[in-house]
């Protein structure tokens, strides 16, 4: 048994160490261990706190017996112990400068960096090529080589954490092996065209098993891109309807179930806008009338596909956004629209068969809508059934009398800005009313630069009926719009008040104008007819724009609107202008007595109106000013 001297001098020892312990890992750490000795040193055993500005020595060790041993191996840091990098600001950098550097240093370079290589090799094997040590097959063989390894080895700094960097090999991997089937197709005709076809077609389905295991949509877009351009790279000139449309109906499908496993509603677009480029580009160069059928047959599949994208996608929040998806919202009518137009321009001569294709599509969006009420939920299957209610809407708008006159184009585009504005409303959606508005602008304008409208009766005709549907769009919004618009948007409901009035005094000039051009036709053989006519129009002229003046001043009174007011002051002097300037020289007789004096009579009523105050427009009205003379 060791003596009691014995054991103190072991229990001493046995501090020593600790305090040893303790002393690398404050070397190691670079903090102050002030806790963590007193964490591990009984309070009585507190080793002496050292004079400031000094250093603690670790004690040297004893050959003395000790009966535990003293464990001189510093212990290994955790990984909350492990000294960390510190990052030091560089001095003199902004946050800004720094973020730039780390963007110029970690992404642009690479990415320079990759293209150098890659143009070096390149002209290694253009050199190689030029001086025949490589032949076509050889050629084909690097290329394809060379693509599968770069994707193999972009794997590697994958999972080492550098995604962007793995995506950037990835994607001149996947280039040049789309570029090395071609080449080995169109350049040095080794391969069929079929063959080709299939291995690009691999090399799109190998590249979006990849995009689904690493959960990377940039790689999904990879190979839209590659799936999409393989039909071009691969043209032989020849019209291949039947297996282009095929392949893309089956990419468009492929991208629709990626997109209901994964949140990536922007390869929907991608695809969109693919397939309607492969279409218009085949549509152009090989479209006969004897392929119509099955080139509607196609058309129509497409439709269906993105048609379905609302039933088929995982949710309908926006991902980007707070709010509905726009995707969901916009897809759908862009696909309509699209569709039809190319009904439109198939069946052009044949209205009647595209008459009914309109009321067709209004009842398959009819059920759509139906449908998704079912499956989604509240807010949202009301809104996107909402959506599929107004095209449907739209399409009757437009089929009913389809076949009859082309103005129904007009009215169509007038409705559906109506529908939309209903629509934002409803289901709060406030960037549809930016598609109303283009609806509306498109409709407005096509009635007044390109509906040649021909009328064979006063009023009661299809071009003053379609003036008076815009009329009451605009009207409907100035009304309707005082409760749902923002403070912002007030202005627009003053061009819309501004807007249907305008159209107004248009389609009631135009009446006038063709009424005259119909009395001047039947009078034709008669002599002296044309100069009466054309007085009796100008005087017509005159006499409803002033009549119109009144009654929108008589509105502006009753209303106490002053902005109704100002505009049929606007309208007043405006008819002034050409009573003085124009009628004077022009009207003759009666018409130019009749046209002064009821110009004048008008003139003299409003300002009458404006003396008596009746608005209280003045801070003393006449009435006052008569009881203070009293």
């Amino acid at each position: 048994m060791p003596s009691r001297e014995e054991e103190i001098e072991a229990l001493k020892l046995q501090v020593a160490a600790l305090t040893a312990r303790v002393y690398q890992l404050e070397k190691l750490s670079g903090a102050a261990s002030e806790v963590t000795r007193e964490s591990l040193l009984p309070e009585h055993l507190h080793p002496p706190t050292p004079p400031s500005g000094t250093m603690l020595e670790p004690p040297r060790e004893s050959s003395a017996f000790h009966p535990f041993p003293a464990a001189t191996t510093p212990i290994p840091p955790t990984r909350e112990t492990q000294p960390q990098p510190s990052r030091r600001p560089i001095p003199g950098a902004t946050h800004a400068e720094t973020d730039l550097e780390k963007k110029i240093g970690q992404y642009w370079l690479n990415r320079i960096g990759i293209v150098a290589v890659l143009i070096g090799v390149s002209y290694f094997l253009k050199y190689a090529f030029d001086n025949n040590w490589v032949g076509p097959g050889g050629r084909i063989a690097i290329g394809l080589l060379l693509g599968i390894g770069l994707v193999l080895w972009s794997e590697r700094f994958r999972k080492r954490g550098y995604s962007a960097f793995s995506y950037s090999l990835k994607a001149v991997g996947i280039g040049t092996l789309y570029l090395s089937l071609w080449g080995a197709f169109q350049i040095y005709h080794l391969i069929p065209a079929a063959a080709a076809f299939m291995a690009m077609a691999t090399v799109t389905a190998a590249t979006i098993a990849l995009a689904l295991n690493q959960d990377a949509e940039l790689l999904a877009s990879f190979a839209l891109i590659g799936g999409f351009s393989s039909p071009v790279l691969l043209s032989t000139g020849q019209n291949h309807e039947t297996v282009l449309f095929s392949y893309v109906a089956l990419l468009d499908l492929a991208i629709l179930v990626l997109t209901i496993f994964k949140p990536w509603r922007r390869l929907l677009w991608a695809s969109f806008v693919g397939t309607i480029i492969l279409y218009l580009g085949w549509y152009s160069d090989y479209y006969t009338m004897d392929q119509r059928a099955l080139t509607v047959a196609f058309a129509a599949m497409f439709a269906a596909i993105f048609a379905f994208i609302p039933l088929a996608a995982s949710g309908t929040r926006s991902t980007l956004f707070s709010g509905h998806s726009t995707t969901l919202t916009l897809l759908p009518m862009f696909n309509a629209a699209a569709f039809f137009l190319a009904l439109y321009v198939m069946y052009e001569q044949d209205k009647t068969t595209l008459t009914w294709y309109a009321l067709a599509l209004a009842a398959v969006y009819l059920g759509l809508g139906s449908a998704i009420k079912n499956r989604l939920s509240v807010e949202d299957a009301n809104f996107i059934n909402l959506l599929h209610v107004a095209i449907a809407v739209a399409f009757i708008t437009i089929a009913i009398p389809l076949k009859l006159d082309s103005q129904w184009i007009t009215i169509g585009w007038l409705v559906e800005s109506g529908m939309l504005l209903w629509l934002s409303v409803r289901a709060r959606a406030d960037f549809l009313r930016y598609f109303a508005a283009v609806a509306l602008t498109l409709g407005v304008g096509r009635l007044l630069f390109f509906d040649e409208i021909r009328a064979e009766t006063l009023v009661f005709n299809m071009r003053f009926a379609t003036y008076a549907v815009a009329i009451a769009i605009l009207g409907g919004i100035a009304i309707l719009g005082k409760r749902h618009a923002s403070q912002s948007e007030k202005i627009f409901l003053d061009i819309a008040v501004v807007g249907a009035n305008l159209l107004a005094l248009i389609a009631l000039t135009r009446e006038v104008s063709d009424y005259f051009d119909r009395q001047v036709f039947a009078a034709r053989n008669l002599v002296g007819a044309y100069p009466e006519l054309k007085i009796a129009r100008d005087f017509s002229y005159s006499a409803i724009w002033l009549v119109y003046g009144v009654a929108l001043m008589a509105v502006g009174f009753r209303k106490r609107s002053a902005f109704a007011r100002w505009q049929s002051l606007i309208l007043i002097a405006f008819t002034i202008c050409k009573v003085f300037l124009y009628d004077v020289s022009q009207l003759g007789g009666s018409y130019r007595i009749v046209s002064f004096i009821a110009l004048g009579a008008v003139l003299l009523g409003i300002s009458f109106i404006y003396q008596r105050d009746w608005l209280r427009l003045s801070p003393h009205s006449p009435e006052d000013a008569d009881q203070a003379v009293r």
